[in-house]
């Protein structure tokens, strides 16, 4: 009988091995785990994104990047957009860049037609009162940003019975714009002029009152408050920006003093004039290139009832940049024009562009006791006539000093802003004016980004070739390739 120790030593020394391979293996596969969870967290938390994208619609700007880099306090983003929106992967993907830019960017979607209650929460919070909007808050602070606002639309189409075509991507701008609103140091503060027949921001009549104007100023988280020149003797030093709000009395002489000097030291103002009216501070306009002639602009192509005036044309300003194919409504406004012969020699003079124009069939017509208007070829000036202009006076050119200008926007109605008329193109329209004069918007000031269409033009020829390639080729060469191995092995 053989001696079976030696079989046994050979046994333990297999499942030895074996034990020791395994546990070679299980500490091979945990390092690796370790490693890659090493790998993966410092990928976490030390990494670089990049655009290798043709059109770089959703890449930051240096301008945004150094926004959110000096961002203190967090900005939570709450988007109320439905899923159907032809702008929400735009949407999502922008604000993917900002969240990856910044750790105080911080998005919440919510579904208006799914999440209701949260929705009607959050609405009520943030004074929102519509659908497919993007709402950013910083500490109590907020400010929200419409669809109109993301993207810029062409609204042709829609008379074809098709869906109005994007034609330019405004995302960024109009974010980067929201939180730097939000998270600037102090509020700009406008002051109304009271005390000759303004308009109240306080009347909520939804015909004549102007609550909703001064609930958007609000929005816009702007400051507003009353001035009267019978309690207080000068422009208080916080106004950043004086309105006057459709006067129906003369301001008096002391009063323009005061509005000049003001407006001397590099002031701001806005201002609403109706027809109908002499405020008394025409001729002080006309010293700044500004004619505001006692007459009324009609245009017989633009108008259902006679009193409101359609307007679609507009100049070349960056408050009205974004105007094109958007149409105001403006009711009986009188003409606000650049005063026509100014000599050129004055360099320090200051720059008068028309912002609003009727159309080429419109006119000024001078009769206001006329029971039907009627162009005068004699007495009326034909169109286009001015119903709008910026004016802006700011350091001799040539010489490279920062000096803050003097500013202004002039209109020839106050109505189009009423709480019965605010909205659309009126709404647009004041506010951009309002961002302008307080210079809000230029601290950012980037530029849309059209979209690009990819299109590949081929020839029928050309159609059937790749139809061959695609439907007969493709299919066809691994099955050639299978035919040929199985051919070899049987050779």
């Amino acid at each position: 009988m053989k001696d079976a120790s030696p079989v046994k030593t050979t046994i333990r020394q297999r499942q030895r091995r074996k034990l020791l391979f395994g546990l070679n293996t299980i500490t091979s596969l945990l390092l690796l785990l370790a490693l890659l969870a090493m790998v993966n967290y410092l990928s976490y938390r030390h990494f670089k994104r990049g655009d290798w994208s043709r059109t770089k619609y959703y890449c930051l700007s240096d301008k945004s990047v150094n926004l959110l880099a000096d961002l203190t306090n967090t900005v939570d983003v709450i988007v109320f957009f439905q899923s159907d929106q032809e702008v929400y992967e735009d949407i999502e993907k922008l604000l993917k860049e900002y969240e990856s830019a910044s750790r105080r960017i911080h998005v919440e979607w919510v579904d208006p037609d799914r999440d209701i209650a949260r929705t009607e929460s959050l609405a009520a919070q943030y004074d929102v009162d519509r659908a497919n909007v993007v709402v950013f808050d910083c500490n109590g602070r907020s400010k929200y940003v419409t669809e109109a606002d993301i993207v810029e639309f062409d609204y042709a189409p829609m008379q074809y019975g098709q869906r109005p075509a994007k034609v330019a991507f405004k995302g960024e701008n109009a974010f980067s714009s929201a939180i730097q609103s939000i998270t600037q140091a102090r509020k700009p503060v406008v002051y109304f002029l009271q005390g000759h027949g303004e308009g109240d921001m306080n009347d909520p009549d939804r015909r004549t009152g102007f609550s909703r104007l001064a609930r958007e100023i609000h929005r816009d988280n702007i400051d507003s408050k009353l001035l009267d020149f019978g309690k207080t003797h000068t422009v208080p030093e916080d106004c950043d920006l004086l309105i006057i709000l459709g006067p129906e009395k003369a301001i008096s002489g002391p009063e323009i003093d005061l509005i000049e000097d003001y407006l001397n030291k590099n002031g701001r103002l806005l201002l609403l004039l109706d027809a109908f009216t002499e405020t008394g501070i025409e001729e002080l306009l006309h010293t700044w290139g500004v004619q505001v002639s006692n007459d009324l602009v009609v245009d017989g192509s633009r108008t259902l009832t006679g009193r409101e005036l359609f307007v679609s044309d507009y100049g070349n300003h960056p408050v009205v940049a974004g105007m094109n194919g958007i149409t105001s409504i403006f009711y009986l406004p009188r003409s606000v024009e650049p005063v026509s012969g100014v000599p050129d020699e004055n360099a320090d003079r200051p720059s008068v562009v028309a912002l609003a124009y009727s159309s080429m069939a419109g006119w000024a017509e001078s009769d206001l006791d006329a029971a039907v208007a009627e162009f005068d070829m004699h007495a009326d000036r034909p169109g286009p006539v001015a119903i709008a202009v910026a004016v802006e006076k700011g350091p001799v050119p040539g010489i490279d000093v920062r000096i803050r200008p003097t500013r202004m926007v002039i209109f020839g109605d106050s109505d189009f802003v009423s709480n019965g008329a605010l909205a659309g193109g009126g709404m647009d329209l004041f506010m951009s004016s309002l961002n302008w004069l307080l210079e809000r918007d230029e601290a950012i000031g980037l530029a849309p980004r059209p979209f690009e269409t990819s299109q590949l033009m081929i020839d029928r020829r050309q159609l059937q070739v790749l139809f061959g390639m695609v439907v007969i080729g493709l299919p066809l060469a691994p099955a050639l390739l299978g035919l040929l191995v199985w051919a070899r092995r049987r050779g």
